[in-house]
């Protein structure tokens, strides 16, 4: 379970830097597709990272845990939702909520590991 969050990591750290979102350039630029893939990969393993966790949190008995990574979950779906129903101006506002939930669970995993939870 683990293994996915931390692929999600290295790919989000190491995709991103790599191929940068060039704004100017066509839909069709080799960059952006890029950065693309490296966008559904990083969506695809953290999806699957917080549920894979949430589901390890529930048979290691770490309660709090659990309720960390659905409230994450819940964030990383409750942004492309918001995206889609509501108007363009609060477009931001619920983007964030997919990123910020990223870390926001990486700040909590970094918690448990300084506890020794985990």
């Amino acid at each position: 379970m683990k293994f996915f969050f931390t692929a999600m990591e290295w790919i989000c750290n190491v995709g991103y830097n790599l191929f940068p979102w060039v704004s100017d350039a066509p839909i069709s630029n080799p960059q952006d597709a890029m950065h693309f893939v490296v966008t559904v990969l990083v969506v695809v393993l953290s999806l699957a990272s917080l549920i894979l966790i949430a589901i390890g949190a529930k048979k290691e008995q770490i309660k709090s845990l659990r309720i960390w990574a659905i409230f994450c979950l819940a964030a990383m779906i409750i942004g492309p939702i918001g995206t889609s129903l509501l108007p363009k101006t609060v477009f931001g506002l619920f983007e964030r909520f997919s990123t910020f939930s990223a870390v926001v669970f990486n700040a909590v995993l970094g918690i448990y590991l300084i506890k020794g939870k985990i």
